[in-house]
């Protein structure tokens, strides 16, 4: 049995990276995975622009029909709900098979977008654990900037080439999984910030501060009720599960409003916390969840036993 083939027929999860340069190297990859599936009577969707589309259309024919489709710059807009995206989709606690192709838009992203979407590909392997999933990854080699395809080789176990499918040496399972710089502190808040501290009954006045800082910023009101809903979820977890009291300030910074909640008892339990929607059954783990599907970028940092959560909303006209 050729390797393509035996990880369909594991039933288990299959995080695969596969770079290619050109478009007879990228059918040279996706279209056998593709009959693979339909051959086996899989759930497939492909993410990817019109042209490879419109490729695959013309050469799956009939077939073309019972393949989803989505477009790329509309589905990959934002790491952690496109996360969400693909896992209400594959719904990972099921029990069929199904084949996801993605190609994610990596051009025109500033350097701290492209580290969250390194991080989005890390926290597949935690989100489809252990689930009936194979995920086939695009790299356009010509159109990835190498340290971003360095950086996702490394989030895969692994890859598929000219010369078939093999396991990546490189690969980082996601407990250990680091960026360049990830070890750091947080630079220190600026002079000119207000601050919030708050126990368990200074909750409202956290929201107050937080609302009113984001109306004067000039975010909309839909905007401000998605970060006051952030911050309060976060100083609510530092009252119930944290150190019990903690501070947030606020400040803005060029195009952004940033809310930082620092929890001097906070902890992180699990690796790319906040990327993954907690089990149905799970009374835990919403708040970083949430703040991560309505914030523009959420960033941790634990310094010296202190919990940093930085939340950032882009203000208007320059989204």
């Amino acid at each position: 049995m050729q390797p393509e083939r035996a990880v369909f027929a594991s039933g288990s999860f299959a995080h695969i990276a596969a770079p290619y340069d050109s478009d007879e190297s990228w059918l040279r990859l996706v279209l056998p995975v593709i009959v693979e599936a339909l051959r086996e009577g899989h759930d497939i969707l492909v993410v990817t622009g019109q042209n490879r589309h419109d490729m695959l259309t013309e050469r799956l024919g009939e077939d073309a029909g019972r393949v989803d489709r989505r477009l790329r710059n509309t589905w990959y807009t934002h790491p952690a709900r496109t996360l969400t995206a693909y896992h209400e989709y594959a719904e990972p606690w099921a029990k069929r098979q199904t084949l996801l192709i993605g190609e994610p838009v990596w051009l025109g992203r500033g350097a701290r977008d492209l580290r969250e979407w390194v991080r989005y590909e890390a926290a597949i392997n935690l989100a489809f654990a252990d689930a009936p999933i194979v995920a086939l990854c695009l790299y356009d080699r010509l159109a990835t900037p190498p340290q971003v395809l360095d950086d996702a080789m490394r989030a895969h176990p692994w890859t598929l080439g000219g010369d078939g499918l093999r396991a990546s040496e490189g690969y980082v399972p996601p407990k250990s999984f680091l960026l360049s710089g990830d070890e750091l502190p947080f630079t220190e808040p600026p002079p000119a910030r207000i601050t919030v501290p708050f126990g368990e009954r200074d909750l409202s006045m956290v929201r107050q501060a937080v609302a009113a800082a984001g109306e004067n910023a000039g975010l909309d009101r839909d905007t401000v009720g998605s970060l006051v809903l952030s911050v309060s979820e976060i100083a609510a977890n530092t009252v119930e599960h944290g150190g019990g009291t903690g501070s947030v300030s606020i400040w803005a910074s060029g195009d952004e409003l940033i809310c930082e909640v620092l929890d001097p008892g906070g902890r992180l339990d699990v690796p790319l916390p906040g990327f993954l929607p907690p089990r149905p059954e799970s009374p835990r783990g919403y708040g970083l969840w949430i703040s991560r599907q309505l914030c523009d970028l959420v960033e941790t940092r634990i310094t010296d036993g202190v919990l940093r959560v930085r939340l950032y909303m882009i203000l208007p006209n320059r989204r």
